[in-house]
């Protein structure tokens, strides 16, 4: 009975985990680059369920041997193992502002593989972001709208002299004076990498490899005036949350009724007449 109890219980942690993840996605429907997360959910290990019986042999001085018959698996619960995010591109959305650029995917050596640009956060570390709603700074350095810096291609900040300048498609950033080449980075199996706030991706020292794109032969292309938008689709998400409220309720009514059906055996069926 107690099992019972605690497998409806991590049946609704599980499910309010869940929950949490699809609102933190409708909140970012709007949010430029975004990835929608996905929960996986896992079961604890099952256990074997045996019928432990005692058989007497027939002999002198009769013995008695334990027996044991397999009644089966018993599932002892769930839980929400990680949030993996869905790196799959957004729609491309046209913006007119020179700022803004969008990372066209095009063909990547690995199936799973996927571009970033790789900003400076306030540490100093390298960061990697499909937001590309970018601003120029009172330096005239390129920033995220959070003040990062936006990196080259090694590793240096980028100096646009003001907002006179033009981007192309293989993401040369010209002005008057320089050309600038952006830092794209190329990362296989994106999906080693942890989220951060600020729609910033933070390496897993040792675990993610980034590299240059051409020496991979990974193919893109960079639009100016251009955004990549969320990838999270809100009708799918609206849908998922109410079937994680349902299957919260299911979970809640199973829970309430073994709290009733212990509550009876404590006040009714144990009590002395």
């Amino acid at each position: 009975m107690f099992r019972g109890f605690y497998t409806a219980a991590s049946g609704m942690i599980a499910q309010q985990r869940r929950q949490e993840m699809i609102s933190n996605n409708i909140t970012n429907a709007n949010t430029p680059g975004f990835k929608a997360d996905q929960i996986s959910l896992r079961s604890f290990p099952e256990l074997l369920i045996q019928q432990m019986n005692t058989h007497r042999l027939p002999v002198q001085n009769s013995i008695n041997k334990r027996t044991s018959q397999p009644i089966g698996a018993l599932n002892t619960g769930v839980y929400a193992q990680e949030l993996t995010p869905n790196f799959q591109q957004g729609m491309i959305r046209e913006t007119r502002l020179d700022t803004d650029m969008a990372i066209i995917d095009g063909n990547y050596p690995d199936e799973t593989g996927m571009t970033f640009f790789t900003v400076q956060n306030e540490s100093g570390d390298v960061r990697y972001t499909r937001n590309g709603n970018f601003q120029v700074d009172g330096e005239g350095y390129l920033t995220t709208n959070e003040g990062y810096y936006v990196l080259d291609n090694v590793g240096n900040r980028i100096l646009t002299d003001g907002l006179d300048y033009a981007v192309t498609p293989e993401g040369f950033i010209r002005t008057e004076n320089r050309l600038t080449q952006l830092g794209i980075a190329y990362i296989a199996n994106p999906n080693e990498l942890t989220k951060e706030g600020m729609d910033l991706f933070n390496p897993v020292p040792g675990n993610v490899q980034a590299v240059d794109p051409s020496a991979v032969g990974a193919s893109f292309s960079i639009q100016q005036g251009y955004l990549e938008g969320s990838n999270v689709n809100t009708a799918q998400s609206m849908v998922e949350m109410i079937q994680a409220y349902r299957n919260f309720e299911m979970n809640q009514r199973v829970l309430k009724e073994f709290d009733e059906t212990i509550g009876k055996t404590v006040n009714e069926v144990g009590r002395l007449r």
